[in-house]
């Protein structure tokens, strides 16, 4: 990965930022506005999914489209930060309202081929990112009405992470946290912590007075929610990867961390629908749609081994 400074990063431009939380998920959506017109971008949108009853709905979504509406924002961009773990993106569901180009990492036929073999996906589903509008390199402009937005590649967290910056805003994902929340995991399929730390340096490799702005805030020790840091507080305060953290002392800390943390609660129904740009998988002749529970994916031992065992137990 290139060095940021060789892109032209304008902080004197300062885009409206409009935050919406999901409460369930501790996931913030972002409505960005070019400040010199009304085209806007929707960051890292939420689908609602009641687990246990396996229905959804479009809260949060419907409150994006609302305050959209209400603004008569014009939604150029659709931006997904990565394939999230952690929620459902309501992508599709904003399109068919407002309009607006979908967009990812190019890298997401990378996380397409891993997934869509661990849920069996079959011949019909495309890995080459085609189900996205357009699919954005380390370096890409992003045009928002009159302001030239920037895409960056921070792979680590997954393969197809992106950081979009416009103006003196960047938007992270789940590359990192507040300072006190630290740093995204890497132990999902593609992830590694070397590959997060060096992300994490170009980021905080841009300009300090830049506003962070992430997809998540869990709220350490029961503070009250926090979405908009800068890269200067980052350097200076964040607990995993502040200023004078080695590569090999943060790697030795995120696998250990790593080693402690369960699994997202959503992660297989996320993975199924994010990987589809948030369409749900082909219903059946039925009409039922259907997602999948591959058991022991992520952990757990071989199933034949483990009812081979609890039967000479």
């Amino acid at each position: 990965m290139d060095s940021v400074t060789k892109y032209d990063i304008n902080v004197g431009i300062r885009p409206t930022v409009t935050t919406f939380f999901d409460e369930p998920t501790n996931t913030l959506s972002y409505v960005v506005k070019d400040p010199g017109s009304n085209a806007c971008a929707i960051i890292d949108s939420v689908m609602n999914l009641d687990y246990p009853s396996g229905s959804i709905s479009f809260t949060g979504a419907d409150q994006i489209f609302a305050f959209v509406s209400e603004n008569k924002l014009d939604v150029v961009w659709i931006l997904e930060t990565h394939v999230h773990a952690d929620h459902l993106s309501a992508a599709p569901y904003i399109q068919q309202r407002v309009g607006g180009q979908i967009a990812i990492g190019t890298n997401i036929s990378v996380v397409q081929q891993t997934f869509a073999d661990i849920f069996d996906a079959g011949e019909g589903f495309a890995r080459d990112g085609s189900q996205f509008d357009v699919l954005l390199a380390d370096g890409d402009p992003i045009k928002l009405g009159t302001m030239a937005g920037l895409a960056l590649h921070t792979p680590g967290h997954t393969p197809a992470c992106m950081t979009y910056v416009f103006g003196d805003a960047a938007f992270v994902g789940d590359t990192l946290f507040m300072p006190d929340g630290g740093t995204a995991r890497a132990d999902f399929p593609g992830g590694d912590a070397g590959t997060l730390y060096q992300s994490i340096q170009r980021i905080l490799a841009l300009p300090a007075e830049m506003r962070i702005f992430v997809c998540h805030d869990y709220l350490p020790d029961g503070r009250e929610l926090e979405y908009e840091t800068s890269v200067a507080a980052e350097q200076q305060d964040n607990i995993h990867v502040h200023r004078g953290v080695s590569e090999e002392a943060f790697v030795a800390m995120r696998c250990a961390r790593d080693k402690t943390l369960g699994m997202p609660t959503l992660i297989l129904p996320s993975l199924q629908v994010n990987m589809r740009a948030g369409h749900f998988p082909p219903a059946l002749a039925s009409g039922q749609v259907f997602l999948k529970l591959p058991v022991n994916a992520f952990g757990g031992g071989d199933i034949a081994t483990l009812i081979a065992e609890e039967k000479t137990s």
